[in-house]
């Protein structure tokens, strides 16, 4: 049997345990905390119990996926339809090699088209630049990963915010994340940080 034990706290206001899970068998307990504080005294407002058995309610979405050769490449297409919305959407990668592909989300009957490339270099850093058709504008991101570490750095021309992100991965010590935001269109420009941490453990 294991558990999983996630803490978060975004600027001035900490959450204790935004949720506990434990797998005992087939079935899954879990217990969340919509806004457990810890600041000037503990509260527990928001504490909800859940059961769950995976696969008793199941929804199998309709989505079809095949591999095709475009000019030696591998064409990785998937196509697959919205329960919520009943839309139609296509995805597609392009894999030139083993560090660069370029992929495409398109949703039929719409101008929602999303062109992104990601090309690894050394190994360590990943570039990846994006074009939302739709909207004409440009997004571009760039990752680079440290040991257990991975750092990165994201801008979107559409919305001007300017997002970095530190992931710590350890397999004793469970994940570790902080990221911190800014939205540089507004006046003020005040930042937000969050930090998460996950525990897995085996009882």
């Amino acid at each position: 049997m294991n558990a999983s034990l996630r803490g978060r706290h975004a600027n001035c206001k900490s959450t204790a345990a935004d949720y506990a899970a434990v797998n005992a068998g087939d079935v899954k307990l879990r217990a969340s905390m919509t806004d457990a504080r810890i600041v000037n005294g503990p509260s527990l407002n928001g504490l909800t119990f859940a059961i769950k058995k995976p696969g008793f309610y199941r929804y199998v979405p309709q989505k079809l996926m095949n591999t095709f050769r475009f000019a030696k490449n591998p064409l990785k297409l998937s196509y697959g339809r919205k329960r919520e919305d009943k839309r139609t959407v296509v995805d597609g990668a392009l894999v030139f090699d083993s560090g660069s592909q370029v992929s495409a989300s398109y949703m039929i009957g719409t101008r929602n088209c999303k062109l992104k490339y990601s090309y690894l270099h050394g190994g360590v850093t990943t570039l990846e630049p994006c074009y939302d058709l739709g909207k004409n504008v440009w997004g571009f991101a760039i990752s680079r990963r440290l040991y257990d570490n991975v750092f990165k750095a994201a801008y979107h021309t559409w919305s001007k915010n300017l997002a970095l992100e530190w992931l710590r991965n350890h397999v004793f010590n469970g994940t570790f994340k902080m990221s911190a935001s800014v939205n540089l269109a507004e006046e003020s420009k005040d930042p937000k940080f969050i930090a998460e941490t996950t525990w897995e453990l085996e009882m």
